[in-house]
């Protein structure tokens, strides 16, 4: 059931309880964790917070706290499935569930006691208003009094509807949005938490999660919370102090961590720049130091820290960086972004965030467990930690590296093949960083901005119609390879359930939250291919 009143159906209800949090591994789903959690420490709510990165966690820790909760929050994870077949839970036991993935699960939706959605009410498919609801009281009148043949059409106009509405994966608003959004209705939303919504979003649109039109649409909406936030009168008696919070909206560069880095690199490993320039080759380097002629920018100013740039050259850079970005037909090289003040010597871009936020969780350190490096990135997150953030901007440096590298690498020795119906790609066990793309997060970004730079280097135009499935070794041991499928560039969803595998018997393990992630035994490969090219054709 969809909660209406986020206030009195859901807050009001969990505020006088004892609370267990389940949390999934991305960085939208910390957003809102953070939001979650300071509300509960301003009405002093008990809860437990539990992070868990797969369905398999999931039911272990369920299992492990049955006994001990009756209501459970459920965080970016919970609504693509059937919640009770999954966990069989107790009669008085209540599901309270922030989800992005789409689609949501029917059962789940008609479950009126039990299982209670927490949704932006713009985002839910009119496919449930519309649907016929059949209830054990119903259902005898229904079979009386309809005709056996016009209750076959029934059910198989029903299953055709299932059918279209399951088949593909695809994302709705930012669940730190609703949070937010949730802190307002309470007037008890502080910069703070506006910033965790601003970073849940831009985690959306960095790993395409969701459309432009969707982005800017979500980006309009939290910039007038910023300027109530951060409005500040000229004549304004009472002035900040120096070590302020500052939020500001900006229409700022598509280029990664350059205010953290050099410009040269940044340009180089910036999914956009490195796909239109084709710098995998010669000519696309060529091509760069073109650009970086045509804006007269020094290579010694360019390939030292922006922080240590030259304040004359770096007055007019987005200026001189955009029109020279649209002689080299790169259009968009500016987006509507968000960034925040922390004093006067500390400043992140809203993607600055999410990338050193992203990289701390998905980090191929053994110095600790997946919990441990959920909490380096959750406490990343809070202003008094920026040590720790700083840290995962070096991680992130050293990831996007390695993707750029990776990129590189597979469109120079042809590992990008054509099956037909979609693009295949598998990274083979021994290539360079291979273990940094073992996580699902770090290998659909690769696989997404993969896809990007092949669709430029190609001349073959019906590959901007195909989607690209990537396979990337998962454990050595136990021979398990991780695989992952990408929309098209013309589309934002995804073929997203494991029948390829269902139908060929390949030994998977369907245990991420993503519909479009499935681990795989490798010898199974070839029938999992195989089986996935006969079902799309």
């Amino acid at each position: 059931m969809f909660v209406s009143d986020f206030r009195k159906e859901f807050y009001e209800v969990v505020q006088s309880q004892r609370v267990l949090l389940f949390v999934a591994s991305d960085v939208d789903a910390l957003c809102a964790c953070k939001i979650l959690q300071a509300l509960f420490q301003c009405d002093h709510v008990q809860y437990t917070l539990v992070p868990v990165s797969g369905w398999q966690e999931l039911e272990t820790a369920f299992l492990e706290h049955k006994e001990q909760f009756h209501y459970f929050i459920l965080i970016n994870c919970g609504a693509n499935v059937d919640l009770l077949d999954i966990l069989q839970p107790d009669e008085d036991t209540i599901f309270f569930v922030c989800d992005t993935h789409r689609p949501v699960n029917v059962i789940n939706v008609y479950n009126d006691t039990q299982v209670l959605f927490v949704l932006c009410p713009q985002t839910l498919c009119t496919f449930y208003c519309h649907r016929p609801k059949l209830t054990s009281s119903n259902r005898e009148i229904v079979e009386q009094t309809m005709r056996r043949r016009q209750r076959r059409e029934w059910e198989a106009r029903r299953r055709d509807i299932l059918f279209d509405y399951e088949q593909y994966e695809y994302h709705g608003t930012s669940s730190a949005m609703v949070m937010f959004e949730l802190a307002w209705m309470l007037s008890k939303d502080l910069n703070d938490m506006l910033w965790w919504a601003i970073v849940g979003l831009t985690d959306q649109w960095v790993q395409d999660k969701i459309t432009q039109m969707k982005y800017v649409t979500d980006v309009g909406v939290l910039q007038r919370h910023v300027s109530r936030h951060n409005h500040r009168n000229e004549d304004e008696e009472n002035t900040l102090s120096v070590d302020c919070t500052r939020i500001s909206f900006e229409y700022d560069l598509r280029l990664v961590l350059y205010q953290h880095w050099s410009l040269h690199d940044s340009l180089c490993n910036t999914s956009y720049t490195a796909a239109r320039f084709k710098l995998w080759s010669v000519h696309g380097q060529k091509r760069l130091q073109e650009f970086l002629a045509d804006m007269g920018l020094p290579l010694k100013q360019v390939k030292q820290k922006f922080q240590a740039m030259d304040i004359s050259l770096k007055e007019n850079l987005r200026e001189m960086i955009e029109e020279s970005a649209n002689k080299f037909g790169m259009k968009d090289m500016r987006v509507q972004t968000f960034s925040i003040h922390f004093g006067f010597k500390h400043k992140f871009l809203a993607s600055d965030v999410v990338f050193a936020t992203m990289s701390l969780m998905e980090s191929p350190e053994k110095d600790g467990s997946g919990t441990d490096h959920f909490i380096q990135a959750l406490d990343s997150l809070s202003r008094s930690n920026l040590d720790k953030l700083y840290h995962g901007l070096e991680l992130a440096k050293k990831q996007l590296r390695a993707t750029q590298q990776t990129i590189a690498s597979c469109l120079c020795t042809n590992l990008v093949i054509s099956q037909g119906p979609f693009l295949y790609c598998s990274l083979m066990e021994g290539t360079p960083d291979v273990m940094l793309f073992s996580r699902p997060a770090s290998l659909s970004l690769l696989s997404k901005h993969l896809l990007k730079s092949f669709v430029c280097s190609t001349k073959n135009r019906r590959c901007k119609l195909l989607p690209l499935v990537m396979a990337a070794p998962l454990s050595v041991e136990h021979g398990t390879v991780t695989v992952v499928g990408i929309p098209p560039e013309t589309d934002m969803s995804v073929l997203g359930r494991g029948k390829a595998a269902e139908s060929t018997s390949s030994r998977m393990l369907h245990n991420h939250f993503d519909l479009s992630v499935i681990e795989l035994k490798a010898e199974d490969r070839s029938k999992f291919l195989d089986a996935l090219i006969s079902l799309l054709s």
